[in-house]
C-alpha cells in the first residue's frame, strides 16, 4: 500500500465548508482506486488537519494524483487552506485496524 499525509491550516470560519468538500469528494470518487481516508482535527492547534490517503500501490496512487478531476478538486480545497498543505508520500509499511468505528 501507498499513500499521502497532508496537514493543512484552513481558513477562519471555512471549517465545516473543508470538511462538507471533502466528504462530497468521498462519495463522488469511492470508485476511483482510494481505498481508505482519514481527516484528524489536531487538537492543540485551532484549524490545523491531518489528512490520510491510502492507495493499493504507488502507481495508483500517482494515477489518481494526476486526474483532471482531482487536480480541480484541489483547487477548491486549497481556496479554504491558509497555504499549500505540507505532502508526504510513502509506502504504507504497519497496518492495524482493531474495531470497526
Amino acid at each position: 500500500m501507498f499513500g499521502t499525509v497532508a496537514k493543512c491550516t484552513v481558513k477562519p470560519g471555512k471549517d465545516e465548508e473543508m470538511l462538507a468538500l471533502a466528504s462530497e469528494w468521498t462519495k463522488a470518487n469511492s470508485s476511483a482506486g482510494q481505498i481508505a481516508g482519514y481527516t484528524f482535527k489536531l487538537e492543540k492547534q485551532p484549524g490545523e488537519y491531518m489528512s490520510i490517503a491510502i492507495f493499493p500501490s504507488r502507481d495508483e496512487y500517482y494515477r489518481f494524483a494526476q486526474r483532471s478531476e482531482t487536480d480541480e478538486w484541489y483547487r477548491k480545497w486549497r481556496e479554504l487552506l491558509e497555504a499549500d498543505p505540507e505532502w508526504n508520500d510513502g509506502e504504507v509499511i504497519q497496518s492495524d485496524v482493531f474495531a470497526r468505528i
